[in-house]
């Protein structure tokens, strides 16, 4: 039985299909395309999440998932509305009830969703691995989505006093390591 689940959140029309897009956004999304099916290769469940909010309204155009993102009928799905996927979801309950100790995060945005998910999963006393590379974000007027990364990508893994380790790893660093 794996440990291990892959979180992609928020990877939607309405945050992907804008002018300007997020920064490398097909790029990140092959990434993820790529850690998802590999996940699912060694039977490993993957968690699409998706937030519903004002600008993404719940069934609309906006809060469907990007049409490059593979998905499978069997991917789970969890909903939210802040940028913590766990407040006040199913998500925590869905993955114990799994044996889940792991989560390998990827998705948008870098500064707002992955970074509160990854810092409310290592309080949870999961082990998080945050894809470097397959995780985003838009331009901001004080740094690019790149910048932006790279702070995301240094920052989390310093973050120690959780307790379980937080690691950021390229997509291909991750998948070599888990076979």
């Amino acid at each position: 039985m794996t440990t291990i689940a892959v979180l992609t959140i928020d990877v939607q029309r309405g945050l992907f299909e804008t002018m300007p897009p997020p920064g490398d956004a097909m790029g990140t999304v092959e990434r993820i395309n790529r850690v998802m099916a590999h996940a699912r290769t060694m039977g490993c469940p993957v968690v699409l999440v998706q937030h519903a909010g004002t600008a993404l309204a719940p069934q609309s155009e906006g809060w469907r998932l990007l049409p490059a993102l593979q998905t499978t009928a069997e991917d789970l799905r969890v909903g939210k509305t802040t940028p913590d996927a766990f407040q006040g979801t199913d998500l925590d309950a869905l993955l114990r009830q799994r044996g889940i100790t792991e989560l390998v995060v990827t998705g948008y945005a870098s500064e707002f969703c992955i970074d509160t998910t990854v810092r409310r999963a290592a309080a949870l006393g999961y082990a998080v691995t945050l894809v470097a590379d397959a995780h985003t974000t838009h331009d901001k007027p004080h740094a690019t989505a790149e910048q932006i990364r790279t702070h995301e990508n240094a920052t989390l893994p310093a973050i120690t006093s959780f307790g379980p380790r937080i690691r950021a790893v390229p997509t291909a660093g991750w998948m070599a390591s888990v076979g």
